[in-house]
Order: C-alpha cells, then structure tokens, then sequence
C-alpha cells in the first residue's frame, strides 16, 4: 500500500512540476494529446475533432485595441494505433484544419491538412499484483515509452506572418520542418479507480524559411473511476490537468520574445468503451493559469471529441 500511495503522489508531483508545448494554436505550438487510450488487442481507428481559440496583441493590463485579434482553430484528424508486437505499438495521426482570425472587423481564413505524426512506443513495464487487506483489490501498473517524427503536411507561409505590432507567428497550417517527438505514459489502476500520466516533448528544427518554433513539452494527469454499464460496456469520467511550456521561437537565429510561455488548464471529460469495439470520448478544458507570448496573447477554452473502433 505504501508503495501504491507514494507512486500517486510521485505522479502528482511530476504532473504540476514548471518544466514543459502549449496548444495556444494550430501549428508550431500545437501539442500531440495521447489521453487514456482504450483497451485494444491488435488495430484501433478513429476520427478526432479539437477545438481551441487564441487572442493575440493582447496590450498592457489585457486591454485591446483595433489591433487584437481572435483566432480560432477546428481540427478533424483521422488517428490510428497498431500493435505490431506484444510490447510495440505504432501510432499515427493526419489532421485536416479549418483557421481563421477577425480583427477590427475584418476576417481571413485558411484551410488544409495540418502536419501529420507518427510514434512509436514500447511497453517499458507492465505488472498486475494483489492488494492485500480486508477487501483485496487488484492493481494494474504499464508504462509506455517511444518517439517519433511530425511531417511537414501543413502549409507554411511565410509571407502570410502577422507583422502588424508585435509579430507573433500563430496563424499557420504547418511549421513547414521535420520535427521530433518523445513520449511516455503511466497508467495506475486500484481495482476501478486510476490515475493516468502522459507526457511528450517536441524538438522542433528550422524550416527552409529560416523560422524555429521553440521546443515544446507538456505533461497530462488525469483521475479516472471505470463504472460497468453492461458485460461488454463501460464508462470512465475522469479530472485532470495539464502543464504546458513552450521556449521561444527564433527567426534567422533571433530569439522572439513574442513567443513561447507557460499555460496551466484544468479538464473534465469522460470516455466510454461500447460492445468491447467502440471507444468515444472527450474533454473541455479551461486556462487556470498563462503567461503567453510575453502577455501579448491569452488561450481560452478547448475541447476534443473522438470515436474510434477497434478491430
């Protein structure tokens, strides 16, 4: 049991510590959510659709002028996950995106495939023990780690660069670079109750424009209660937070203080696993705490939706 309670705290530990890629848009900053997965033997397909809103030129105290802007991001992936060996999982996501922003009444759009992932992660540990006591309770312990590679699908324009006021590069399909990912999840089960731990850090390379997003980490906690709702059927809801940090961009080697920062959200979501095939689920997210592009921009509210089949 000791070892059971000091692992939790551990993991609330890590999940908050001040060292890690915020999803403030749709492209260099954009983070790679794993989330608790469902239970699958072999192949799992799915469909995703994220939604989340930045506000940039953002002055002094907050206050707005003729040059602050909205933008919002709509996000439909298509992902997948494949075990190709008993301890080897594949992973790939390919997003469509739809952006646009509004400003002293005006408004610009843009639409096409984002940049497209690929990971792999090998199960590092996996353990299933008996908790003794006066009502035994059965825990389940895996830790996955891998790595992986983001393609360059989503358009990058560099002449399309917001350069009214402080320059802050959001607005984007892609990064336009070959960038590179490492990632690790933990997941803890007592019986029906667990806690999940997903993080990833994003390496991020120079594109043929000259332009670096900097390097981005995030880490994800969630709190989850499994409830039966039939024999084959059954419902997660689950709580969470997620500590996200991105370092500064450069442009021809130049660092930009309007970019990077820190942003701290809470989560509430659910997921659901239907006659053993049919996984859905999703989430809303609020900022709690953020420290954007140096102030000049502020996140507002996400949430992702999915449903995946298993086969």
């Amino acid at each position: 049991m000791k070892k059971i309670t000091l692992s939790i705290l551990l993991i609330f530990l890590i999940g908050n510590k001040d060292s890690l890629a915020c999803d403030i848009c749709g492209c260099g900053v954009g983070t790679y959510y794993v989330g608790i997965l469902p239970e699958f033997n072999k192949r799992l397909m799915g469909l995703r659709y994220r939604y989340n809103q930045l506000i940039t030129h953002i002055g002094a105290g907050g206050s707005t002028s003729y040059l602050t802007t909205k933008e919002r991001f709509h996000t439909m992936e298509w992902w997948g996950a494949w075990h190709l060996a008993p301890k080897f999982r594949l992973m790939a996501t390919v997003p469509f995106q739809v952006i646009s922003k509004e400003n002293a009444g005006s408004r610009e759009s843009r639409m096409g495939l984002g940049d497209a992932t690929v990971n792999g992660f090998y199960q590092v540990y996996k353990k299933m023990s008996m908790l003794e006591g006066d009502h035994p309770k059965m825990v389940h312990q895996i830790l996955w780690v891998g790595g992986g590679v983001k393609l360059p699908f989503g358009q990058y324009d560099q002449n399309g660069r917001d350069v009214s006021g402080p320059s802050i590069n959001t607005f984007q399909l892609g990064t336009g670079s070959i960038d590179f990912l490492l990632n690790a999840a933990y997941d803890l089960r007592v019986q029906d109750l667990g806690i999940n731990v997903n993080a990833s850090y994003k390496i991020n390379t120079e594109n043929r424009d000259s332009y670096r997003y900097g390097n981005k980490a995030t880490i994800n906690t969630q709190v989850y209660h499994k409830f039966k709702v039939g024999p084959k059927s059954s419902v997660s809801p689950n709580l969470g937070a997620s500590l996200e940090y991105a370092r500064l961009d450069r442009d021809a080697g130049y660092k930009l203080d309007v970019s990077g920062g820190r942003l701290l959200m809470g989560s509430i979501g659910a997921e659901m696993l239907a006659a053993k095939r049919w996984a859905m689920g999703g989430y809303f997210q609020t900022p709690l705490s953020q420290e954007l592009a140096n102030g000049f921009a502020r996140a507002g509210n996400r949430w992702m939706a999915h449903v995946a089949y298993k086969f």
